[in-house]
């Protein structure tokens, strides 16, 4: 089992490309699925409560996993 203490190593510049292209990604297919939906819908998602939770939701889950942290191997 590997030493907790030990520090990790940092990711590359080819994992923080992979990254943001995976985000661009799905921003783009989010935006193309929205667009294909009724302007009744489209507007309760960007006017309505839908967005501001979404944005909620995902802000207070990223915060949980950078407060938690993680390891390799699923163990703290």
């Amino acid at each position: 089992m590997a030493d907790p203490a030990a520090p990790r190593p940092q990711p590359g510049w080819p994992q923080v490309l992979l990254v943001g292209f995976a985000v661009v990604v799905v921003v783009l297919g989010a935006a193309f699925v929205t667009g294909l939906m009724p302007t009744p819908i489209q507007e309760a998602i960007f006017h309505g409560p839908v967005l501001i939770a979404v944005l909620i939701i995902g802000t207070g889950w990223l915060l949980w996993r950078i407060a938690h942290g993680r390891s390799l191997d699923g163990e703290r």
